[in-house]
């Protein structure tokens, strides 16, 4: 099976869609049947949905910290007098109402990661209706964006404390923009593309959450994955292309979060965790010094 987005590529040709191909994967890899795993990814679609619905009508997070500002998109949107198209702030809105319900402690699907689950399923609820997708599309959105997400993670790594948010954040909108590409038609090749535009424009992305927590800036970096997994995918659909193949573009990103320092891999020792307004809200959660 696949290992690299180049095999990926060229394997999908024997299948109806990159989806398909995923399924096959999972199928030989756990033992499960086609069936057994669409009715998984059905539940993980089920949780997402759901997780975008709750946020939007307002959540507030366990510290306090954060909460409402998805609930505050829907109104914006709802006036009906924004600068951007109404689908890229519908998915802006929803990645944020996900992880406003991620910092309340509610229910989430993390895709790849808890901290960047908004991305994913914030594009999907944005554009099912519009592009007119079946419950079936929308399952194979989740697994065209698994594909593409298994070999970031074999081969950059997804986790923020490993490669910094460009790890985390940046995988889930490049998966998003992978799924994005399919859904609206495109070839595996196009997602694929979709892929390497997005990464190369998230590269060197920290992981500096205020007081450790995945709130701060991490709810608002959903926002923009969403947004950028958008335009990733239209570029994509425009034909075109990255410079740098999408394999390159990959090991890039494990590279630089190699290179990385430490206080800007999740450890709340740098980046905007030490500004002074950062250093008083953990002051603030847990009761330590600000100096």
């Amino acid at each position: 099976m696949f290992h690299t987005v180049a095999e990926l590529v060229t394997q999908a040709a024997a299948y109806p869609n990159v989806a398909e191909l995923m399924v096959a994967q999972e199928m030989a890899n756990t033992g499960r049947t086609r069936e057994q795993i669409r009715d998984l990814m059905g539940r993980n679609l089920d949780v997402m949905v759901a997780a975008v619905h709750q946020g939007i009508q307002g959540v507030t997070s366990v510290t306090g910290l954060t909460g409402g500002d998805a609930k505050r998109l829907d109104a914006y949107l709802a006036a009906g007098d924004t600068l951007c198209d109404p689908t890229v702030l519908e998915a802006v809105r929803n990645a944020v109402a996900v992880n406003e319900v991620n910092a309340k402690m509610g229910l989430i699907c993390a895709t790849p990661t808890a901290g960047s689950a908004g991305v994913l399923a914030g594009t999907l609820v944005a554009v099912r209706e519009r592009l007119g997708l079946t419950r079936e599309q929308q399952v194979d959105y989740l697994f065209t964006a698994g594909a593409f997400g298994l070999v970031i993670a074999n081969h950059a790594g997804i986790a923020g404390a490993e490669g910094g948010c460009q790890a985390e954040v940046g995988s889930a909108s490049a998966m998003a923009a992978a799924a994005l590409v399919a859904a609206k038609g495109g070839t595996p090749d196009q997602s694929a593309q979709a892929v390497a535009i997005t990464i190369a424009n998230m590269l060197g992305l920290i992981c500096d959450p205020v007081a450790g927590l995945v709130e701060i800036p991490c709810i608002k970096r959903n926002a923009l994955g969403a947004s950028q997994a958008l335009v990733s995918a239209d570029m994509a659909l425009a034909g075109v292309r990255s410079v740098i193949p999408p394999d390159e573009v990959i090991d890039t990103m494990g590279r630089v979060g190699r290179q990385l320092p430490a206080m800007f891999r999740e450890t709340a020792e740098g980046g905007l965790a030490q500004s002074p307004t950062g250093r008083k809200l953990m002051a603030q959660v847990f009761g330590e010094p600000t100096e």
